[in-house]
């Protein structure tokens, strides 16, 4: 089992939801193993930013996504899943998230700018 931290930003999502919304988005993030992240499947995937490595989890309509710090998972961003499609749309990237993710700096620069409000 992992301990679980959240970024102002991942915080302040969960706050929107009511209490059992939130208990139930955070419950897969939470009953991660280290075998799931070692050989991660849907809905876990990997990818690499600047040579960091990064995970996004999917749960319901929320997107977490998070780093590994031994025995941390520092949740960095939660997304809306309508809301990354919004900006898929709205700046003509190409469709698919590990490749934005993995390729696209304009998508890290629109996560970023969601942690300085």
């Amino acid at each position: 089992m992992f301990q679980v931290t959240f970024s102002e930003q991942a915080l302040a999502e969960l706050k929107k939801l009511d209490t059992l919304t939130q208990l139930s988005a955070v419950e897969p993030i939470s009953s991660l193993k280290a075998s799931d992240l070692d050989k991660p499947r849907e809905p876990l995937s990997r990818f690499q930013r600047s040579g960091q490595t990064l995970y996004r989890l999917r749960a319901g309509d929320l997107r977490f996504y998070f780093e590994v710090h031994g025995s941390t998972l520092g949740v960095v961003y939660i997304l809306h899943q309508h809301s990354l499609e919004d900006f898929l749309l709205r700046n003509k990237l190409p469709v698919s998230e590990t490749q934005l993710a993995e390729q696209h700096s304009k998508f890290w620069r629109y996560l970023e700018s969601l942690t300085k409000k």
